[in-house]
């Protein structure tokens, strides 16, 4: 059960970082791909930009990895 848990949150953890590396181009908003990638992003990282401080780069997406690493870690033991 524990492995299934580690590979979701490695497979999220892809999909926060994709979405983040294509925020650094011009995507169209319409695009599937895109809006499917924020579909299941928004809810973890809006929370997160609401906390931290404004800074003109957006820290969420590294926050979020950390603390699903965090998690991960002490659920597994490590």
């Amino acid at each position: 059960m524990i492995g299934l848990i580690q590979s979701l949150a490695n497979l999220y953890i892809i999909i926060i970082i994709i979405r983040a590396v294509i925020s650094w181009f011009s995507v169209d908003p319409y695009n599937p791909v895109y809006r499917f990638l924020i579909l299941v992003t928004e809810p973890v990282l809006e929370p997160i930009r609401r906390i931290l401080p404004f800074t003109g780069v957006d820290f969420s997406p590294f926050v979020a990895i950390l603390l699903i690493q965090i998690i991960m870690n002490i659920l597994t033991g490590y």
